[in-house]
């Protein structure tokens, strides 16, 4: 028996020590990648204090950097070097010299990306879901060469079942069908669907986040893009995702409040090369696709057709973080205003205090968010800045019509932006997101419309919607603001 305990005694002191050691080594790699100090601190004390727990957690969650994506698309460049070429100079004459106010807003973001903004372009504002898959619809029943789908969520349901068999009808139609979806998003999609796509020769993939060795436990980044593209003349991207309750025929939100945006002109070619990275990353196939821009023929978009816009990818693949410096592009270039619409209000220091710092300034600073919630932790955490925000004379706005999904801002007289990033530091630096940046009066004329309508629908807060609450309330809104890093 005496035997037997030594035994045990031994190897539980040995599974102790090696455990130790992990986390001794945990440590020096949150120490050399973490891009903040406090998020160091943060971890390593964790870990010190709970090894057994936050270890594991920190290899799944901690890590902010994408490793892969960026050799992979240098791979695919260099073994397409032509066709890149070919893009380079179907775009070039489009590429618009930018100056004054333009020059202002967009300078930094064409540094950012390595992108620059093409002229000639028409952009439809799409409001709620009804409008957007009519639309969306309408344009797929005319494509003769391709569709490129990418979602982050696609559901099983009655709008996810008519996405399929409008997509398989096209399929067999002999329509190339390119499809793009998060594992993770679309975690509840039953193989019978997939199976049923493919049969019909639907090239349907999953991004596979989880791809390569250094990736294989990161569940954490997600590919949050919702972009559908046909035959390289028309494009959408923006808020929505396949699923029922877009259409706002869910039980439990009612009605469901979104934005998307339909381009055409040569920024469809540059949305078209943020689906064809994804496409790359998931496939390591480059399909063949159409280069050749498509002038808007009608000119019932933003300007007559002549709109200036930026299709502005972000992801946790590089060394900037280029989610946070877009959001903090628009809130220092803003002079007189500054609004947005986000489902999620869980920004970093350096957000929250270029807001203040707006509002200081005397710019209008506004931030509408969803009255109820769909996911309670960050719902929670908004909360707790509340009373910072409403100091610094930042007014904050709950939309309490239905849930509010819509990734929308508009800044001052020109410049805006719709697309799938959130106020959040998910969308900051572990997301892959995109958005359709529009420097044109008459569009930001349109979000202003729209966000007057929907700020017609919202009740504005401040501390005492968090001071005036029990404490067991406040405690859970304090401590959901400890996961704001990951939410």
């Amino acid at each position: 028996m005496f035997e037997q305990f030594s035994e045990k005694a031994v190897v539980g002191t040995l599974l102790f020590l090696g455990w130790e050691v992990l986390a001794i080594g945990t440590i020096v790699n949150i120490v050399m990648k973490s891009r903040s100090a406090s998020s160091a601190w943060g971890w390593s004390m964790a870990v010190l204090a709970l090894p057994f727990i936050t270890v594991p957690l920190y290899w799944i969650l901690g890590r902010y950097q994408f490793r892969g994506y960026l050799e992979r698309l240098r791979e695919a460049r260099d073994n397409h070097e032509a066709a890149y070429r070919d893009h380079v100079a179907t775009m070039t004459p489009h590429h618009a010299i930018l100056e004054g106010d333009e020059a202002r807003y967009g300078g930094v973001l064409e540094k950012l990306t390595e992108r620059r903004f093409t002229r000639g372009n028409e952009v439809c504002l799409l409001i709620d879901g009804e409008q957007t898959f009519e639309s969306i619809f309408r344009e797929m029943e005319e494509a003769r060469r391709y569709i490129l789908v990418q979602f982050f969520i696609v559901k099983d349901d009655d709008l996810g079942n008519r996405f399929r068999q409008f997509l398989e009808r096209k399929a067999r139609e002999g329509v190339r069908v390119y499809f793009v979806y998060d594992e993770i998003g679309s975690h509840k999609i039953p193989k019978r669907y997939l199976r049923s796509l493919r049969g019909a020769g639907v090239e349907i993939h999953p991004f596979h986040s989880t791809q390569g060795p250094s990736n294989r436990f990161q569940i954490n980044f997600r590919n949050h893009r919702k972009i559908v593209i046909i035959d390289g003349r028309v494009g959408f991207v923006g808020g929505h995702n396949i699923g029922d309750e877009y259409l706002g025929k869910s039980k439990r939100f009612g009605f469901w409040r979104d934005t998307h945006v339909r381009l055409a002109g040569p920024s469809v070619l540059s949305l078209q090369m943020v689906f064809l990275a994804d496409y790359y990353w998931a496939t390591r196939q480059v399909p063949e696709l159409e280069w050749t821009t498509v002038t808007p023929a009608d000119g019932e978009g933003c300007g007559g057709g002549d709109a200036v816009v930026l299709t502005l990818p972000t992801g946790p693949v590089g060394p900037i973080e280029g989610g946070t410096i877009f959001f903090l592009n628009a809130i220092t270039r803003a002079r007189r205003r500054f609004w947005i619409a986000t489902p999620y209000f869980v920004a970093d220091e350096s957000v929250r205090s270029a807001l203040q710092m707006a509002a200081l300034r005397g710019v209008d600073v506004r931030v509408m968010i969803p009255g109820k919630p769909d996911k309670w932790v960050p719902w929670l955490a908004t909360f707790s800045f509340l009373g910072e925000m409403q100091a610094a004379g930042v007014r904050i706005y709950r939309y309490e019509k239905g849930f509010l999904h819509q990734k929308v801002l508009v800044v001052d007289d020109c410049f805006s932006g719709v697309g799938t990033a959130n106020l959040d530091n998910r969308s900051m630096r572990l997301n892959f997101e995109v958005t359709a940046v529009v420097l044109c009066e008459d569009f930001a004329k349109q979000v202003e419309a729209m966000l007057e309508v929907d700020f017609a629908h919202c009740r504005e807060v401040g501390a005492s919607d968090y001071t005036g609450r029990p404490w067991w309330f406040r405690l859970g809104v304090r401590v959901s603001r400890l996961f704001s890093p990951i939410l």
